[in-house]
């Protein structure tokens, strides 16, 4: 039984066209995308590091608007323990033994121990 084979001399050449684009248009349409990803990707943490860094100008400036006002809550504190205390005790009595200021130390102690 006789082989299949080409005819003498090779098939005629054919002009078939590629599919697609070449790919040099791949490559450059991907670079494309990628550079725009990048853009947005650079000017996104840009803009979160200037979120930032307002966040804590402001919260900068507000320290000493937030002391005033824990300084203000103290006092208040502080009138409301000698004016109790003078109530129980019928006079005024000092912890320490100074005129200085002393800024009071509040614990907080848990009200449910469980064991």
């Amino acid at each position: 039984m006789a082989q299949d084979l080409p005819p003498q001399g090779g098939y005629e050449p054919r002009n078939l066209p590629a599919r697609g684009f070449r790919p040099g248009y791949y490559l450059l349409g991907m670079f494309a995308i990628m550079g725009y990803g990048w853009y947005k990707y650079i000017k996104g943490v840009r803009e979160l590091n200037e979120l930032g860094r307002e966040k804590m100008w402001s919260r900068i400036h507000l320290i000493p608007m937030l002391q005033a006002e824990n300084d203000r809550d103290q006092v208040r504190r502080y009138w409301a323990d000698q004016d109790r205390e003078q109530e129980l005790m019928g006079k005024k009595t000092k912890v320490y033994h100074s005129d200085r200021f002393v800024r009071p130390t509040y614990s907080i102690s848990p009200t449910n121990i469980s064991k």
